[in-house]
């Protein structure tokens, strides 16, 4: 890998943030303009992170240095393959997001509109930091900002409710981060002698950690003080996150928040710790468990949810845990499947949210035992709901089944065949917890049904935003080959 000056990842990083100034100009008198400058830092966001594409692609590394902290610490970028992956999802399903955003905010003459674009490109100027980071201090400064950049979106109503969701997102992601994450970054700055914390292809972790018992324990303060990643049992702000309004859920379960916690725990296993040192320790097997018990036990817990966009938030718990659960097998396959995982579960999950807020907004409707016989009033929103569904699941047809084939592969590999059968039993159980909803929707009998079969899909960005995801994940599938290329490159690099 060759290293290369660049300033692309700050230019990256800035568009969005940029965008926050014309938002609050236009503001609600303005809106068309307001949501038209959302759009085109949008589109100019991911135009700048495709210009990286070919030269990461091609070998090299991409650099930019903000300032030295104390001698050997900066603040730094470092694009590599696994960073630009998360680039390209986070930056194009943002342009998605914002013209679902536009039929959702709408149609529910939701308040604080302006407020809302605004921390939403504040966001994803944030994840783009995590996304770029070269070390671990950079990382650790933009995983703290996006938790308070949400924080807004996910106390938008300003209920009680809300209110209440925000506390315990706050308390959760900043309790774990001070209480487990900070102190083991200052664990390794000390032991490490003050040298660099800079994420390196063997990690630094080895040079100064050579007991098992050591290593386990500071792998889990940072794998737990990551709790955006979700493992129980710091899981519980991400269901009572769900107040927020439904493009803030879907900012949170697909393009942003939980999927920097997973990013991030990538990062400490190929960057901090190195695969080969935990290899050498067998100390993955003991993460993979955890995340085992997480991917079981969520899937229980969303059978019983009857509120679709909980049912969705515990699914999310389970998908993550997949991730995590792939990285700590510690072989090609598991990596790989990681990786891309990452950008799978995000347009399947983002499709079955925009879905949930489309039948709210055109219905009302938030629990799965009021959706009966709905296909036939929105037959679009549920196709998409559907192949969101499968991609979700792991079957044919959609890009989740590719990740997962990988995920399985891994652990087939590794001669697991307990973390094999969770697998497979948590497949079982996610489509356990999805097609009957689907099910329901179409082929209710007609006296069963709760809804006239007058067609009214929602507001019209919102069901073209639900079809473009939907389509998406169905590409994902039948074009798998730009993806694997990239998350391949980087696990074997990781590995070599």
């Amino acid at each position: 890998m060759e290293n290369m000056q660049s300033n692309l990842p700050l230019i990256a990083c800035l568009i969005s943030l940029g965008a926050v100034l014309p938002i609050c100009l236009f503001g609600e008198k303005r809106r068309n303009l307001r949501e038209a400058s959302t759009i085109l830092a949008g589109i100019l966001k991911l135009s700048v992170v495709c210009m990286m594409v070919p030269l990461i692609a091609g070998g090299k590394v991409l650099n930019f240095t903000f300032i030295e902290i104390v001698p050997g610490i900066e603040l730094a970028f470092k694009v590599d393959r696994f960073g630009i992956i998360f680039a390209l999802v986070a930056s194009s399903l943002w342009i998605v997001t914002s013209i679902y955003s536009i039929g959702y905010m709408r149609g529910l003459h939701e308040h604080a509109q302006t407020r809302f674009y605004a921390f939403f490109a504040v966001a994803l100027s944030t994840t783009l930091g995590v996304a770029f980071a070269g070390n671990l201090l950079t990382l650790y400064v933009f995983y703290e900002l996006l938790s308070m950049s949400t924080w807004p979106l996910v106390t938008h109503h300003q209920d009680k409710e809300a209110r209440e969701g925000g506390r315990k997102y706050l308390t959760y992601l900043l309790g774990t981060s001070v209480g487990f994450l900070l102190p083991a970054m200052i664990f390794c700055y000390l032991k490490s002698g003050g040298n660099s914390l800079d994420f390196s292809q063997n990690g630094f972790v080895s040079s100064f950690v050579n007991e098992p018992t050591v290593a386990i324990v500071l792998l889990l303060l940072f794998v737990f003080g990551f709790a955006k990643a979700g493992l129980m049992p710091f899981h519980s702000w991400l269901p009572g996150a769900m107040v927020a309004p439904t493009p803030v859920s879907a900012l949170l379960h697909a393009v942003a928040v939980v999927k920097v916690g997973v990013f991030c725990i990538i990062r400490v296993f190929t960057g901090v710790f190195g695969i080969e040192f935990l290899q050498e320790l067998d100390i993955g097997q003991i993460v993979s468990y955890i995340a085992a018990f997480t991917v079981v036990v969520s899937s229980l817990i969303a059978l019983s949810q009857d509120n679709l966009k909980r049912r969705l938030a515990f699914s999310t718990i389970g998908q993550l845990s997949y991730i995590i659960l792939g990285i700590s097998l510690l072989n090609v396959y598991g990596i790989t499947g990681s990786m891309t995982h990452i950008a799978m579960h995000a347009f399947g999950k983002i499709t079955l949210f925009f879905c949930a807020g489309a039948i709210f907004e055109a219905t009302g409707k938030k629990y799965i035992s009021e959706m009966v016989g709905i296909g036939k009033r929105m037959p679009i929103t549920m196709i998409a709901f559907f192949i969101g569904a499968m991609s979700v699941i792991g079957l044919p047809f959609a890009g989740g089944f590719w990740s997962k084939f990988y995920l399985v592969w891994g652990t087939i590999a590794n001669e697991q065949p307990v973390l094999l059968i969770t697998f497979l039993a948590s497949s079982l159980l996610n489509g356990a917890y999805f097609f009957p909803i689907v099910f329901k929707a179409f082929f209710c009998k007609p006296e069963e049904s709760l809804f006239e079969d007058k067609i009214e899909e929602a507001h019209p960005a919102a069901v073209i935003a639900l079809s473009i995801t939907a389509i998406g994940t169905v590409m994902l599938f039948i074009f798998p080959n730009p993806l694997f290329d990239l998350a391949k490159a980087a696990a074997t690099q990781f590995l070599s």
